[in-house]
């Protein structure tokens, strides 16, 4: 996705007229938020994210999880339809995380079909 010069300085001066408002207390913070609301209505973007951060190994497997809305089975297969190896170098702590998390997403998701 090319973006060219044009709308490059353009992008720069909403960004910078966005913090001038002094509703976000830095250009980090807006972005922070920005990119925030793009993971939440995209959420194939948000997988595709989390998994990109699973393979760069910013974030453990239950992390990824959490960070895409998935279960760890769910996880699973998304990175394996991403071509991603999984690395099994988790301690004893970061798995009963990941069966926290895991457990965790499965009753928000019970809670939700029954409300």
């Amino acid at each position: 996705m090319g973006v060219d010069l044009a709308s490059r300085s353009l992008l720069a001066e909403e960004i910078e007229a966005v913090t001038e408002t002094g509703l976000y207390d830095s250009k980090e913070a807006f972005l922070a938020h920005a990119v925030e609301v793009l993971l939440t209505a995209r959420p194939e973007l948000r997988e595709a994210v989390a998994c990109r951060l699973y393979e760069k190994g910013v974030l453990s497997i239950g992390r990824t999880a959490e960070f895409a809305g998935l279960s760890i089975e769910d996880l699973k297969e998304a990175l394996h339809r991403r071509g991603i190896s999984r690395e099994s170098s988790e301690s004893l702590a970061e798995m009963e995380e990941m069966a926290r998390l895991s457990l965790r997403l499965v009753l928000s998701r019970i809670n939700a079909d029954t409300n």
